[in-house]
């Protein structure tokens, strides 16, 4: 880990945590430049660390999808002129109160079906065997509960952080570094209450392309339209 940091970075943006430190540096402090130049350095202190440098770039975006932390979609985005085509990968702010290192390995886990995309072989299920390993080889565990024993592949997975593994390491490294999830949505007492409430009968799935389908939580299905799985 200490090789491969001296490598050139980007610089952190210093952040205020506390209302008493903001609301005498708040003009100091741009929100959209604190946010994606956090997001930004991660994304390519990972690459670096955990996948060689080998991923392409991809355009980071916030999207509130109800039941997830992330996803990815391949070849989402283009320039104006067409000349060139990136990935999104997307992060759910509802979820970054869980921490600095959890926000880290949705990205980390959204960097590993973008390594698929570009380096691996695709299927209609979502998170395969080949996704999963690649998973286990940076320090992070698949599970479909997010806890210890649960299914490594299928349409919905999660995961949780080996501890000591090197996706562990790594993002201490980062958040020693001063990296922080620079701001964190505020909930009503509501939203709160019903923030991870999911029907187990009934879940929506959805394209990147905007297409929606529901069916029982296993279901396996791809986009007729961008032939991606539906998530």
């Amino acid at each position: 880990m200490t090789k491969s940091s001296n490598k050139s970075e980007a610089e952190i943006v210093p952040l205020y945590r506390t209302k008493e430190s903001l609301s005498s540096n708040w003009r100091t402090v741009d929100p959209t430049t604190a946010t994606y130049a956090h997001l930004r350095h991660a994304y390519g202190f990972l690459n670096l660390v955990l996948f060689a440098g080998q991923l392409p770039s991809s355009l980071i975006t916030f999207q509130r999808k109800a039941g997830s932390m992330g996803y990815f979609c391949h070849k989402k985005f283009t320039s104006y002129d067409g000349v060139i085509i990136t990935d999104e990968i997307a992060l759910n702010p509802l979820h970054f109160a869980l921490g600095d290192k959890e926000t880290l390995s949705t990205l980390a886990h959204e960097m590993v079906h973008l390594w698929q995309h570009h380096f691996g072989n695709v299927t209609a299920t979502l998170h395969n065997e080949q996704w999963a390993a690649k998973m286990l080889s940076i320090g992070l565990i698949p599970s479909h509960t997010g806890k210890v024993g649960g299914r490594q592949t299928g349409q919905r997975v999660s995961h949780y952080i080996d501890p000591g593994g090197k996706f562990d390491q790594a993002a201490d490294e980062l958040i020693a570094k001063g990296f922080v999830v620079a701001y964190v949505e505020q909930l009503t007492p509501k939203q709160k209450a019903l923030k991870f409430k999911k029907n187990a009968s009934k879940t929506r799935f959805s394209c990147c392309c905007g297409q929606r389908i529901w069916g029982k939580p296993e279901t396996a299905a791809n986009c007729d339209r961008c032939k991606t799985p539906f998530v």
